[in-house]
Parts: structure tokens; sequence; C-alpha cells
């Protein structure tokens, strides 16, 4: 089963009304269930993963938070996970990161590679942004929702 087949697999069984589906297909086996939060666990022989319902796009999500000190407002906005993987910052080992602080980015661009399930996937930026901090150092498992990059909407 490859990651597109999956992904297909977790939004149907989102949508349906089913709280438990295990499947298994030779070396390969993959049980979801429905928490009482709303959320899609799935477990993958060996990697176990939780995914938010509904299933992750390859497109990071943006977070943000804003506080209100006196007549300052400062914002914070995070590029965050959308799947458990692997961090790489750049597409080889001897290549120059994707990003790296003070670029700025349009919508589309790739941030970074996601390996999950030796499957590498593409983060790509979502709107048009400048890069304040890389969050997560090169090859380091991310979590779902993890912030990986700080940045400043344009």
């Amino acid at each position: 089963m490859d990651f597109k087949e999956i992904k297909e697999l977790i939004k149907v069984f989102d949508k349906s009304e089913l709280n438990k589906l295990k499947i298994k297909e030779s070396d390969f086996e993959i049980s979801m269930g429905k928490g009482f939060d709303g959320t899609v666990e799935v477990a993958s022989a060996p990697v176990a993963q939780q995914i938010a319902a509904p299933s992750p796009s390859i497109s990071a999500p943006v977070e943000t938070s804003c506080t209100t000190e006196k007549s300052t407002q400062t914002c914070s906005d995070t590029i965050n996970s959308p799947m458990v993987g692997t961090f790489y910052a750049a597409p080889s080992p001897d290549s120059s990161a994707f990003v790296k602080p003070g670029d700025t980015v349009k919508k589309g661009d790739t941030l970074c590679i996601l390996e999950a399930m030796k499957i590498m996937n593409e983060v790509e930026a979502e709107c048009d942004c400048k890069i304040l901090e890389v969050l997560v150092n090169d090859a380091d498992p991310v979590e779902f929702d993890m912030p990986l990059f700080t940045i400043e909407k344009l």
C-alpha cells in the first residue's frame, strides 16, 4: 500500500461511522481507531503515528498565536509538521538547505522534506512568508503538528 492509498483510506475512515479498522496485506498492517477527542490513530507495523482528522496534507498547517501586552501586539506564526517523520532541511546531504532564516518564500515553495515510511514528502509553504527561525535540526524526528518554522506572513 503506498502513501496516497493510506491517505485516502484515512479520509474515508474519518468520514465513516466506524470506530476501528484493521487491514492486513502480506507484511503490511494498518489499524485505525477514533478517539473521543475526534482524532484518528493510525498504527502501522512497526511505526505508530497519530494523525488528527482530517488526514494531513503535504502542505504544512500554519498556526498563529497572538498576545496583546498593553499597547503592543506580537504575533507568532509557525509552520507545523503535517505528519510524523524525519525532518530533512535539504534534498541531499551535500546540498544546501531549502530555506534558512531570513529567506522570503512564496506559496508552494518547498521548505523541507519529511520522510515517513521510506517516502520523501515535500512540505510546501501555504502562504507567502519570511522564515524567521528553523526550529528543527536536520535528520531530527518530528511529531504531527510539531512547529518546524517560525514565520512572518507577507
